[in-house]
């Protein structure tokens, strides 16, 4: 059984791989949405050459009979090999969440200087949807203070500093997971949901500090309404 090892591992990861991206969108956890053909053809690959694997394999054993060798072929391998099928395995009963607000809290805050200048109009509309990007980037760096006196909806996941401050924060990608770093705004004027709670805020800016300064960031919003939403299928902001 020890010979089918490198089998099992390509049949459980190509399996994992397949379940995250083909019969599911929990693949957007991990890479963008684009990057999903390309998981599936590689989920496929693996598979098949793990089932050509153990085909090949077994018809190796089987000549071995007939020609009266018999199944020894050899060390196969220490046991604790199999624990190599440990990861996959879990990838695929048990896939992890995306990321929230431990890997928010590990970015530091330090951002490069991004000059302070104007940007495009924005829509017209009572309310405005944006990005917790954009937000923040108008925020601090529009010199046309295009937000002033806006209403806008953001949404994100809640975040918590120690003295009770709270954030509607999102995670940013420009390929995958491992690229992410953090864009939040602070909200003021109502309780703070339990953090990782999905919500979308509307409120207003409350400008703070001088335009592209430290004390700009993170920008504030002050809060009409918080209401409690389902984290969406794809819980990652594009950069």
């Amino acid at each position: 059984m020890r010979h089918y090892g490198p089998a099992v591992l390509l049949l459980l990861t190509g399996g994992a791989v397949l379940r995250i991206s083909a019969f599911s969108e929990l693949y957007l956890r991990y890479v963008q949405a684009g990057l999903r053909p390309y998981l599936i053809v590689s989920g496929v690959a693996l598979v098949l050459l793990g089932v050509v694997s153990a085909v090949l394999l077994r018809r190796h054993e089987e000549y071995d009979d007939d020609d009266g060798h018999g199944h020894q072929h050899g060390p196969a391998g220490p046991r604790v090999a199999w624990l190599l099928a440990l990861p996959a395995l879990a990838l695929l009963l048990f896939p992890p969440p995306a990321l929230g607000s431990y890997s928010a809290q590990r970015e530091a805050a330090e951002r490069a200087a991004q000059g302070v200048g104007t940007f495009p109009a924005l829509p017209s509309g009572r309310v405005l949807d944006l990005t917790l990007a954009e937000f923040g980037s108008r925020a601090v760096y529009d010199s046309e203070r295009s937000l002033k006196g806006r209403t806008v909806r953001l949404t994100g996941f809640v975040t918590q500093d120690g003295d009770g401050t709270w954030y509607v924060t999102r995670l940013l990608v420009s390929c995958c997971a491992a690229d992410a770093t953090t864009s939040k705004v602070e909200v003021r004027g109502a309780d703070a949901p339990a953090t990782d709670t999905w919500v979308t805020v509307t409120g207003t800016w409350r400008p703070e500090g001088e335009l592209g300064s430290a004390e700009a960031w993170p920008p504030v919003l002050d809060a009409g309404s918080v209401r409690t939403v389902a984290q969406p299928a794809n819980p990652y902001e594009k950069r």
